[in-house]
């Protein structure tokens, strides 16, 4: 079964430009977006594979993709409301 694919650029399509720039602005956002969607692939690697994880690791690893996709909403809106 193939897990849905949770890429930022996926996520928030109506940030597309703002993201772009933002990446290109600010290196910190830019590596929590790398780190988001690095985590995102590992996660689909380890459901597509049926790797041994167990249920409560990948849990974990779902928790922190959730906390940096919030943290890079939260920028984006910010930046969004500002200009």
């Amino acid at each position: 079964m193939l897990s849905e694919h949770h890429d930022i650029r996926d996520e928030f399509p109506e940030f597309q430009r703002l993201l772009d720039a933002k990446r290109a602005a600010d290196a910190e956002f830019a590596a929590v977006v790398t780190r988001h969607d690095q985590l995102d692939d590992e996660i689909r690697q380890l459901e597509e594979c049926q790797s041994p994880i167990g249920d409560a690791e990948l849990e974990k690893l779902k928790l922190e993709r959730i906390a940096l996709k919030d943290r890079i909403y939260q920028a984006l809106r910010a930046d969004a409301d500002e200009g």
